[in-house]
């Protein structure tokens, strides 16, 4: 066998690297074959887009806005609230006024109810 020096070493890995990059370029034509609408660069995947940061600062500024609504919102009352009104109760005379109505309209229905069987009983016995 023979001895591996440094250069054979050295060498071979300059060929399999040559090797390895037409290997990428085909893939890559391969790619923009199969989707001809968005070329892939060989063996780097598509970046996307790069977000903006925000400085220290801002962020700072932000916050401090926010807290200043938060306090407004929560410490005073912005709107005087609205006064309740109090509970409406029925006096006993309006009960009672109530109650009278409901028993002559109950009275007018059974009255009204009697007369229309007695009607139909006097066609069932002219019949």
């Amino acid at each position: 066998m023979a001895t591996l020096t440094k250069e054979i070493i050295e060498a071979a890995i300059d060929g399999f690297e040559g090797q390895k990059q037409r290997i990428d370029t085909h893939i890559a034509e391969l790619r923009a074959m199969l989707s001809p609408g968005s070329p892939v660069k060989a063996g780097i995947a598509p970046a996307g887009r790069k977000r903006r940061g925000m400085s220290a600062a801002g962020r700072k500024a932000i916050a401090e806005a926010q807290r200043k609504r938060w306090a407004a919102a929560k410490g005073g009352p912005a709107e005087p609230k609205a006064v309740k009104k109090p509970k409406r109760r029925l006096s006993a005379a309006g009960k009672a006024a109530i109650v009278a109505a409901l028993r002559k309209r109950w009275a007018a229905k059974k009255a009204a109810e009697g007369q229309t069987s007695a009607k139909k009983a006097a066609k069932k016995s002219a019949a």
